[in-house]
């Protein structure tokens, strides 16, 4: 290969962001750097110019805090505004707060409505009203339309740029409208058209395949589909995506209190949400706030994980006090002081177990009170099950151990009867804290852990005091 050809190559993999293996490269990320602290905007270009927008987030969250609005000024209006919705939230607040309000308008200005309010809700409410006032009145007036509904709500995900039409348009006049009407003023991808009467209330849909394979003389309303689901604005946006879920959708009109179209959301905008949701429920069930990110300050972070850790400190000391009951048995015994925490540990994992299916089962309407019932008997037949099996290896070994027969037996029964108690607990408390509209994955933790240790500890240690009499 000739060495210009080479010199080509490894040219175009030092332009190249992501590795092999799909992260991004830290001799990338120097490169950008370095260019950024130079003030040189061609080579900044030229390595993120045509980055798309999740891939330029990804090199802005590489970089360090300072170049980040730099790199953003200097790609000026080659800059899309778009990847400050694919970086973390701490981040685009922090980079919002160095950047001069007209370049925040600009940006805005450039944005499907929906990433305009991802930015325009990290502002603070001054900024933000002098954000608004700076856009044209159309712009405005449905932004702060977006702005008003409660967060997290279709209303604040929605895009209001859609292909609208009449129903008395024919097939031929909607695609030619489609064809020569301005660039910007349509969504920059779209599935259907929304079917719409004088009033602008929502009547039905097309999509774009039926229209293009429809004859020209075919009116909409010939051709539209009535039956199509809608959400209204105000709906919680866990709820769209289980609608988008179950229903296996691409996109879904908004309306309002009126049955008025209002905008649409579409599948992006939902693979985001499902996603968010994921991970709040994971970290939920970790104890950990759903607004924890790993930008956010060491004392941000101590802070707000301590009031888990404090109630988790609290169960333990109810445990230790079930312990403290059999403070003279574990005295004339300590074989029981060295096996009570196995009992304990088993149960709690059998129960963590059955804890994460239930709240993920709720999460997604999966448990509900029709299966209840089937759904507890199984979980609590599979605690019975595994703890019988638990029993009898631990007994085994507990036997052979300490040389006691009898010792075997008592962490054998204790195992089966902490690990269905575990299983139930997982099981029941999530449910009843869903019924008391308690987050079960927030709120379940502590108690199935204080259930399983305070039932590990008074069926080993008591049986174990009534076997070998040491009262």
């Amino acid at each position: 290969m000739a060495e210009t050809e080479k010199a080509a190559l490894a040219d175009r993999d030092a332009l190249s962001l992501r590795d092999a293996n799909d992260d991004v490269r830290p001799d990338f990320v120097a490169l950008a750097a370095a260019a950024v602290e130079a003030g040189d905007k061609a080579r900044v270009l030229e390595l993120a110019g045509e980055l798309h927008e999740s891939d330029l987030g990804d090199l802005i969250e590489a970089l360090e805090h300072d170049l980040r609005p730099k790199l953003i000024e200097l790609m000026g209006r080659e800059f899309d505004f778009a990847a400050l919705t694919e970086v973390e939230d701490v981040i685009r607040e922090e980079i919002l707060e160095e950047l001069p309000t007209e370049t925040i308008v600009e940006g805005v200005h450039e944005l499907e409505s929906d990433d305009a309010i991802t930015i325009l809700e990290d502002l603070p409410e001054a900024e933000q009203r002098q954000v608004l006032d700076a856009l044209p009145a159309g712009e405005r007036i449905a932004l702060r339309r977006s702005l008003d509904y409660p967060e997290n709500s279709a209303g604040r995900l929605m895009q209001t740029t859609m292909v609208t039409a009449p129903p008395f348009w024919t097939a031929g006049q909607t695609l030619d409208f489609i064809h020569d009407v301005n660039e910007d003023e349509l969504p920059d991808s779209f599935f259907d058209v929304f079917v719409v009467d004088a009033s602008h209330r929502f009547l039905g849909n097309v999509f774009l395949d039926a229209l293009v394979r429809a004859r020209r003389t075919q009116t909409l309303q010939e051709l539209m589909n009535t039956e199509r689901h809608r959400v209204p604005a105000t709906e919680d946006q866990e709820e769209v995506a289980r609608v988008f879920e179950r229903y296996n959708l691409v996109s879904v009109p908004v309306v309002d209190a009126g049955d008025k179209l209002v905008g649409a959301i579409t599948i992006d905008d939902i693979v985001d949400v499902i996603r968010e949701e994921a991970e709040e429920d994971v970290k939920a069930l970790g104890g950990v706030r759903a607004s924890e990110e790993l930008a956010d300050s060491v004392a941000w972070i101590a802070r707000s994980r301590f009031t888990w850790l404090f109630v988790n400190l609290f169960t333990a000391f109810l445990a230790a006090g079930v312990v403290r009951l059999f403070e003279g048995s574990i005295e004339k015994m300590v074989a029981l002081a060295v096996l009570v925490p196995i009992v304990c540990s088993q149960g709690g994992n059998a129960a963590t177990q059955t804890m994460t299916i239930a709240v993920r089962a709720l999460a997604t309407r999966e448990l509900n009170r029709n299966n209840a019932a089937r759904v507890l008997r199984r979980e609590v037949l599979v605690g019975l099950i595994n703890g019988l099996g638990f029993g009898i290896i631990t007994g085994v070994a507990a036997a052979i151990w300490f040389g006691l027969p009898l010792l075997g037996f008592v962490i054998a029964l204790a195992m089966m009867i902490n690990l269905a108690a575990g299983v139930l607990g997982g099981m029941l408390i999530p449910m009843v804290l869903e019924r008391l509209d308690y987050d079960p994955a927030v709120a379940s933790s502590p108690f199935v852990t204080t259930v399983t240790d305070v039932v590990g500890n008074l069926a080993f240690l008591g049986i174990a005091t009534l076997a070998f009499h040491l009262v």
